[in-house]
């Protein structure tokens, strides 16, 4: 079997590794090569996996709000593995799939409210190097969402760019959730758009 990622993936050992294996074969349907890559250093595959589980159970922001947010910051530094499994997670947690798909192209997409388009103009000013957040548009996002949440909003987008630039440093890719469960492709930016970002 050839690796397309740029650290070969290790085989999943050990009692931990069987609860992974078992948790990831019943929520998606197989076990990504992510984890056998992530697999060469557990302590840091269980840090980033209990960063995810902790950040699920912050509520102070709108959980739409919050997908889009993780999918623009994922579309910025070019994780597709990221996008992918956000729009998967989209379709299992209940949330809006039809404009979770739209967040590549959001842009030049009219299915956004002002609102939503102003958190993914956050998610991609903090996802740039350097970050080029202003204060304009961090003054509009706490008059509309309250402290809480924009704090919520920039600690999600923070741990979105922890997880996509080191899937995409390690290469790892797309593993097709979104696809195995029948959801149509991610919108794809057009020229203009991309130029425009």
């Amino acid at each position: 079997m050839t690796s397309s990622t740029r650290v070969p993936a290790t085989e999943v050992t050990g009692v931990y590794g069987a609860l992974v294996t078992a948790m990831t074969r019943r929520m998606f349907g197989a076990v990504p090569e992510s984890i056998g890559v992530m697999w060469h250093h557990p302590p840091v595959f269980k840090a980033l996996m209990g960063l995810g589980r902790k950040s699920d159970s912050w509520d102070r922001l709108d959980r739409d709000l919050a997908s889009f947010a993780s999918m623009a910051a994922a579309s910025t530094i070019g994780c597709s593995f990221c996008l992918d499994l956000h729009h998967f997670l989209t379709h299992d947690r209940g949330l809006d799939e039809a404009r979770a798909r739209e967040v590549p192209r959001w842009r030049e997409s009219d299915v956004f409210t002002p609102l939503e388009r102003r958190v993914m103009e956050y998610a991609e000013a903090m996802s740039q190097t350097p970050p080029a957040v202003t204060d304009e548009l961090s003054a509009a996002l706490l008059a509309e969402l309250g402290a809480p949440a924009l704090v919520e909003l920039t600690a999600r987008i923070g741990a979105m760019n922890l997880s996509a630039r080191t899937n995409v440093a390690l290469g790892i890719r797309s593993a097709e959730f979104s696809a195995s469960c029948g959801l149509p492709p991610l919108a794809t930016p057009s020229r203009e758009d991309s130029a425009s970002a």
